[in-house]
């Protein structure tokens, strides 16, 4: 089965160096050249991955991602020369998986779009379902309409910070947060190693939605790493 990507991208030497690229190395690409030609082709077809320049022509990258996240859980693995510190988490805060930033070798982004779509297709656990307006991992429903959260039918009631955690791990279920990803995705801002915010939130979260909170099943810890939803 061949995957299939959409590359975004103005440049056009750049865009078919990559599209031939990846072509050779098995994967159907579509292509886009600014914002509306992405939202168009990516509503047209459907593809397995995203690879986003963010700045585009008629509509930002950053505004299309937007247009992909309200529609879709899709990796997106942004490519770009903007390479600071906040342009980077700007991409993830609003939802991109990963940032390559150019220059970048055809071996490195190989890589990256495999692994990307490997963790969707491969490690993705068969009990997770998303439809249009609602997320669901085991029991546990979230509605992305209301915002609200239920388990077994019974309403949760959760902050609007503890929701996004939960709706963060929910779409991301084979993927492993660092404390430092889950503050840019869900506080937006740097994180300066003040580890009570993301403990604090991670505990209420817990004690909410866990059966026994001292023996977690859905929000697991991973030891000096990070935090996922559980398999």
């Amino acid at each position: 089965m061949r995957h299939r990507i959409l590359l975004v991208e103005d440049d056009e030497e750049i865009r078919v160096l990559v599209q031939n690229h990846l072509k050779q190395e098995g994967f159907t690409v579509f292509t886009a050249s600014d914002g509306e030609e992405a939202e168009a082709v990516f509503k047209r077809e459907e593809v397995e991955l995203v690879l986003l320049d963010l700045m585009l022509p008629k509509r930002n990258g950053m505004e299309f991602l937007k247009i992909v996240r309200d529609a879709s859980v899709v990796p997106v693995l942004i490519i770009s020369a903007k390479t600071s510190d906040l342009d980077k988490a700007l991409g993830l805060g609003f939802g991109a998986d990963d940032y390559i930033s150019k220059p970048f070798s055809m071996i490195e982004l190989t890589a990256r779009v495999q692994a990307a779509i490997r963790r969707v297709t491969q490690y993705a656990p068969p009990a997770e379902k998303i439809t249009e307006n609602s997320l669901q991992f085991k029991d546990i429903t979230l509605d992305l309409g209301t915002f609200t959260a239920s388990k077994k039918g019974q309403v949760i009631k959760l902050t609007a910070k503890e929701f996004q955690i939960l709706k963060l791990f929910m779409t991301n279920p084979s993927r492993v947060f660092t404390k430092d990803q889950i503050y840019k995705f869900i506080w937006e801002d740097d994180y300066y190693g003040d580890e009570n915010v993301i403990n604090v939130h991670i505990r209420r979260l817990r004690e909410k939605i866990e059966d026994d909170p001292s023996a977690p099943k859905y929000i697991q810890t991973i030891w000096g790493i990070g935090y996922k939803i559980g398999d």
